[in-house]
């Protein structure tokens, strides 16, 4: 072997061992931050119920008040004192009466709305008279300024807990999209409450770099926006998070880096990629949505983004895995009801009914390949795909609910759990509706108590 070709050979296995190097000590930093979260789930749960302990409230959608409560909750146990992290899902007029100090994190949805995991408090809790006199709180409230009803939720709750005799301990802070101002004020007046100036700073999002290696048009001559089918993949040397079906990712873009844009994961870690489908928007005078828009049109097959991974555990199957499953959506709402049919492909004998709505059969015939091939191996029990432009009448997923009663009603007998991703305007509102004609309103609010009526809406 010459000389040219021993320097080669060394720089090879140079670089391999330099690749090694590094997989490993991400590899180690990962598990670190792993076995760092359950230690501090562990603490919290010793100090949960103490007497005297704060009651931190999430009403979460997506996650991020969750995130936020929890980040709450762990600079109270840092400052010594004891924290007791709940949804309001769980929370009833008892538990808020017998509680002396509380903060809330709450997001709003849609036009002012709670989220998912606040309507039954909202409608059981809220309609009726409480005796809060006792209690002490504050409230984050979670929004977006574009809507009308800014932190509608959120406003509505500090003015109910006011009415009922509670005190508010300083003013409701609102934030837009995570204002990270806004967040500090927060942060400022948990330092204040626990007492110290020095709590930890708060670890802000980990995004990660990533690789756009697949993007396919999905929708040619469609009468609606092009969408468009998106493989992405981590950079060489970073392995794969894990998620689960139902989570999301959040991804920045070059044009726009202070607001992160969500989009529904439409793939499983078994797949080794993460799948989006995503429509290019329109903004109300035309112009095209930054993100989507970078996303499908801009962004050149190979270029690296800046992405992350965030748990989206109301969408997830969590303890419905068991039971059939009843998906319906429109558009790129099929993003998760496909993560979720991939999934319970390696599932033996789960059972599923996808119900699906688009414009036109000819040109919004989405993933019609692998739908097919998962009703031939059983995976999909039935499918049911609507299309609102073709003849002989318009028609969407909520008419298709109605004219299937009998059979809804014998998958929720038979202990079905319902998701829904999608439109919230239109098909989601309209899918609720169905569900309240044809399984009434006490039974649809019922599944949505138990968690078997779950939404990703938007």
């Amino acid at each position: 072997m010459d000389g040219v070709s021993v320097t080669r050979l060394a720089a090879a296995i140079a670089a391999s061992a330099l690749y090694g190097l590094l997989l490993v000590a991400t590899l180690w930093r990962v598990r670190r931050r792993r076995r760092q979260q359950a230690r501090d789930v562990a603490a919290l749960a010793t100090l949960s119920g103490q007497a005297g302990s704060w009651l931190v409230v999430h009403a979460s959608q997506t996650g991020t008040a969750e995130e936020l409560a929890w980040q709450t909750a762990n600079a109270l146990h840092t400052a010594g004192l004891a924290a007791q992290l709940v949804s309001i899902a769980q929370l009833d007029a008892d538990t808020l009466a017998r509680a002396g100090r509380a903060l809330f994190i709450v997001s709003t949805y849609g036009e002012g709305d709670p989220p998912d995991s606040g309507t039954v408090f909202a409608r059981r809790v809220m309609s009726a008279p409480s005796q809060l006199g006792n209690l002490h709180y504050g409230v984050l409230a979670l929004g977006d300024r574009e809507y009308r009803n800014f932190c509608g939720f959120g406003r509505t709750l500090d003015a109910w807990l006011q009415t009922q005799g509670a005190a508010p301990l300083f003013d409701r802070i609102e934030a837009s999209n995570s204002d990270p101002a806004e967040l500090a004020r927060w942060r400022h007046q948990l330092s204040h409450l626990a007492g110290t100036d020095d709590l930890p700073d708060w670890q802000g999002p980990q995004f990660d770099t990533w690789r756009l290696v697949q993007r396919r048009l999905l929708n040619p001559g469609s009468a609606g926006e092009p969408l468009y089918d998106l493989r992405l993949e981590p950079t060489e040397g970073m392995p794969l998070p894990d998620w689960e079906a139902g989570d999301l990712v959040q991804i920045v873009a070059t044009a726009d880096p202070d607001h992160p844009r969500e989009y529904s994961i439409a793939s499983v870690p078994d797949e080794g990629h993460v799948r989006l489908l995503v429509r290019i928007g329109r903004r109300a005078d035309g112009s095209p949505g930054t993100c989507s828009s970078w996303l499908c049109t801009q962004l050149e097959i190979g270029a690296l983004l800046s992405l992350r991974v965030r748990a989206h555990r109301n969408f997830r199957q969590g303890e419905n895995a068991a039971r059939p499953f009843i998906l319906i959506g429109n558009g790129t709402g099929l993003a998760g009801l496909r993560a979720h049919l991939q999934a319970r492909s390696l599932q033996p004998a789960s059972r599923n009914w996808l119900l699906f709505g688009e414009r036109n059969a000819a040109h919004d015939a989405l993933l019609d390949d692998e739908l097919a091939s998962w009703q031939r191996n059983g995976t999909l029990t039935r499918l049911d795909r609507v299309y609102s432009r073709d003849p002989p009448q318009r028609a969407y997923v909520q008419d298709r609910l109605r004219e299937c009663a009998a059979e809804l009603r014998r998958w929720i007998d038979d202990g079905a759990a319902l998701y829904v991703c999608g439109s919230l305007d239109g098909m989601a509102a309209g899918v609720d509706a169905a569900l309240n004609d044809v399984l009434g309103q006490a039974a649809t609010a019922a599944l949505a108590a138990s968690g078997r009526y779950r939404r990703d809406v938007y």
